[in-house]
């Protein structure tokens, strides 16, 4: 990709990258369609996975319905936890050994359908919990093979599990999440009907929106592929490969329909035009982080959710935990003050895309444009104001810090080199404390 600075090829450099990403059906009513689509793929027995809160409410009774219908039989599985962790995915695990299903269908949001992902991967190929976790927490063993197929269905507009090849799981040994990462568990369909968002929580609806907001922004802002070592093969090529020309485009589109519609979806429970097209970015964002990765604001975001301070929020569990999309956004400006360095053009862009007004702004003014809209859609939708407003103080720095840096692989797709052995994590989470 000569033809474009940002991607110059460099010696020794990628100079390819691979798209990737399931057959999407999206629009209203696209749920119904569940049944005739697993049908098509010769899918006879199912597990469908969900939670209890979703078990009786109408998102799963009409995909049973549709499965019903098509001569699909669904065995459902709603032990699913939120934020899911090793010991929850390694009994789905055994569900899935014991079930002989033929391919799996997935309804709710990010936690069931990773969960779902991982079920799949270790109930196919049993193994210890860390043997497919990345270095240094794990052995990284590849996935030996193929997964049967899985249609997944959102319930949420944020977390893009139902187009990605990752599943974020939680390990308490090491006390912190980690992604597990293969082609393999990408969803064969992903079946995106956003009327399963018009009944959500206010906050529920924000936590997600800010976390496909920090997936399209990240993915736009990554490592570019061709600063990426050539892979040694095709087989060698991981799907966190770096921003590319594909990903700028998913990224782009979300970006503006995020900077449009993101307050409107949170404040405003009957805007139904707004719930659709965030329903629309999440999965934009979810095709555009998928084929680059996410970076620093998620690996930031890991030890602020493993080290919780027992903050709650409505609509979730009543067991405190921070949701996702608020453990990101809440480091997300601290972060790309200190990325724009690097790419400040890059930086520039994604925040005119996300509405902020650029005119006038130099190179060096990149990243106060960008962390000024963050913080402008933060306030607008009560988001808290950096880690201190989820309990976090001075004192909790350095080992947020330590913990962040087991998350490598993320880290090293920030298109700014991270100092591990410095204090830049320290820096970093000491300007996310708080913004105003």
């Amino acid at each position: 990709m000569g033809c474009c600075q940002h991607y110059a090829p460099i010696q020794g450099g990628e100079e390819a990258f691979t798209v990737a990403m399931p057959m999407v059906t999206f629009g209203r009513g696209a749920l119904g369609e569940v049944g005739e689509r697993a049908r098509a793929r010769g899918l006879r027995r199912v597990a469908l996975f969900t939670d209890k809160r979703l078990t009786a409410m109408a998102p799963v009774a009409h995909a049973r319905q549709s499965l019903k219908a098509a001569g699909v039989d669904a065995a459902v599985y709603d032990d699913v936890k939120v934020e899911p962790g090793k010991d929850s995915v390694m009994e789905a695990a055994r569900f899935v050994q014991d079930g002989r299903f033929d391919g799996f269908v997935s309804v709710g949001g990010g936690s069931v359908m990773d969960s779902c992902k991982a079920a799949s991967m270790y109930g196919t190929y049993p193994a210890d919990a860390l043997d497919y976790v990345p270095p240094p927490n794990g052995a990284g063993k590849p996935l030996p093979g193929p997964l049967k197929p899985h249609l997944a269905c959102p319930t949420t507009a944020g977390t893009g599990s139902e187009v990605t090849p990752l599943s974020v799981i939680d390990f308490p040994e090491i006390n912190t999440k980690i992604p597990l990462l293969s082609r393999h568990i990408m969803p064969s369909e992903a079946i995106v009907d956003p009327t399963c968002t018009y009944s959500l929580p206010e906050r529920v609806v924000a936590a997600s929106a800010f976390d496909l907001l920090s997936h399209a922004l990240e993915a736009f802002t990554a490592r570019p592929f061709s600063r990426y070592p050539k892979a040694e093969s095709a087989g060698k090529r991981i799907p966190i490969q770096g921003a590319n020309p594909w990903s700028d485009m998913c990224a782009r589109e979300a970006l503006q329909l995020a900077g449009s519609f993101l307050v409107r979806s949170v404040t405003d429970a009957d805007d139904h035009e707004a719930r659709d097209q965030m329903a629309w970015a999440a999965t934009l964002a979810g095709i555009g982080f998928g084929n680059t990765g996410t970076h620093a604001p998620h690996a930031m975001g890991y030890p602020v959710a493993a080290l919780d301070k027992g903050f709650g929020v409505e609509g979730y569990p009543s067991k405190p935990m921070i949701p996702h999309g608020f453990t990101v956004i809440v480091n997300a400006p601290s972060l790309f003050r200190f990325t724009a360095q690097a790419t400040p053009e890059r930086h520039l862009e994604a925040a005119v895309e996300l509405g902020a007004d650029a005119r006038g702004a130099a190179s060096e003014d990149a990243g106060e444009v960008v962390t000024g809209r963050l913080i402008e859609l933060m306030k607008a939708t009560a988001m808290p104001n950096g880690i201190g407003g989820l309990g976090y103080g001075e004192d909790d720095v350095g080992e947020l810090a330590t913990l962040c840096k087991r998350q490598r692989r993320a880290l090293g797709n920030a298109p700014r080199d991270i100092d591990l052995e410095g204090d830049d994590l320290n820096r970093l989470f000491a300007g996310a404390l708080s913004y105003w």
